[in-house]
């Protein structure tokens, strides 16, 4: 249901982005309390704890029963199907790891900046979904000659830019019944039932696609003759530097590397601390147009670089890869940096890749960390010994 009663238009406003000396609203603060960013010291887990894992709920977490959920699949199918969620776990299972990131992701950081939820850089997580192939669903349903995309329907439910609209959005049917792709319906979230506010009872996982394609609640798949066109689809989620573009869809994972901030944080700034001497550097990084094949470390903001040991596990293509490399602190503030490089040869730029929407902004990270010597210890009293961080 994509529709726009004239009564709405005045409560959902259309998009815009920020006067060049204007605060962030009391609407995106309302929206960055709802959902939340990676903690970035938790790039030392391989698998993200759901609670840490990043989270954008455009609407509400809608009330779902497993018990009575059913999936259905239709459209140009010649087989339809309706299963329980019983149905599904009686299927064989596999289990995918997989790095999720919002395609909102650092547009905090543009200028001017698009007012939406104010993402800096932690929209991430890596977790093991595990459900039944989409792949397979399909093949089963047997789609018909003239289909050409899946469309699959959540059940949040809310207004966005005037629209009354169910989230839905949709994939190349080449994408979707691909099994290489690995696109699974998904039941469980590192071992355990999904949790509410990641998509219980059912979600879709596109492995390597930014977060809008990751349907949560997913209740409805429906193949279709023709291209979707619903709010989702061609309203959002378009790189354009204009209102009347058309712009481009927003498709696969940028490349991108973290660091898990060094040494101990200001409260305000989350400015580092560290002491002169060897520091151990650490952090992930992902792509979703191939594997990351090189990923360096800046310590003067993106002047000079140094390559970082990159550690990727074959077993796990769709997830992030482990970074790691020693610097040697000196005396002084400095501003590190990171960036990755996968396999087709993207690289990540100094400058932001600005658009309306705030979209694949995979601009470098940039730490400031003050080194300082320790300080001296009272009279009488042991200093304080603290561990380095274990590398991912």
């Amino acid at each position: 249901m994509d529709r726009t009663p004239g009564d709405l238009t005045a409560l959902s406003t259309p998009a815009r982005v920020a006067d060049p000396d204007e605060a962030l609203t009391p609407d995106e603060l309302a929206l960055a309390t709802r959902n939340h960013g990676l903690p970035l010291e938790a790039l030392r887990h391989d698998l993200t704890p759901p609670g840490l894992h990043y989270l954008l709920v455009h609407y509400d977490i809608p009330d779902t029963d497993p018990d009575g959920w059913h999936l259905s699949l239709g459209g140009r199918v010649l087989r339809p199907l309706d299963l329980t969620l019983d149905a599904l776990r009686a299927r064989p299972a596999v289990t995918r790891r997989v790095t999720l990131e919002c395609a909102g992701n650092g547009r905090a950081r543009l200028t001017p900046r698009p007012v939406s939820q104010p993402w800096l850089v932690e929209a991430v997580g890596t977790a093991e979904w595990t459900g039944v192939p989409l792949a397979g669903l399909l093949a089963e349903a047997g789609p018909a000659e003239d289909a050409v995309e899946a469309v699959f329907t959540g059940a949040d439910h809310g207004v966005e830019r005037g629209v009354e609209q169910d989230y839905r959005r949709s994939l190349p049917l080449a994408t979707a019944a691909d099994p290489a792709r690995d696109v699974l319906v998904a039941y469980a979230m590192n071992g355990a039932p999904l949790p509410p506010q990641h998509g219980s009872p059912l979600r879709l996982v596109v492995p390597g696609w930014y977060g809008m394609a990751h349907v949560k609640w997913l209740r409805e798949i429906t193949l279709t003759a023709t291209p979707y066109t619903g709010f989702q689809q061609t309203a959002a989620y378009r790189i354009r530097r204009d209102p009347g573009e058309a712009g481009e869809p927003v498709t696969l994972i940028e490349p991108r590397a973290l660091m898990a901030p060094p040494g101990f944080p200001d409260f305000m700034t989350r400015a580092r601390v560290v002491r002169p001497g060897p520091v151990p550097l650490t952090g992930r990084a992902w792509s979703g147009h191939g594997p990351v094949v090189r990923v360096e470390v800046s310590e003067d903001g993106g002047a000079a670089w140094t390559d970082a040991e990159v550690v990727r596990d074959p077993a796990h293509p769709w997830a992030w890869a482990a970074w790691h490399t020693t610097w040697t602190a000196t005396p002084g503030l400095r501003h590190l940096a990171v960036r990755a490089t996968d396999a087709t040869g993207r690289t990540q730029p100094l400058t932001a890749p600005w658009n309306r929407g705030g979209f694949a902004n995979n601009l470098v990270q940039r730490v400031e960390v003050l080194c300082a010597p320790a300080p001296e210890p009272a009279p009488g009293r042991e200093p304080e010994r603290r561990d380095p961080p274990a590398t991912p």
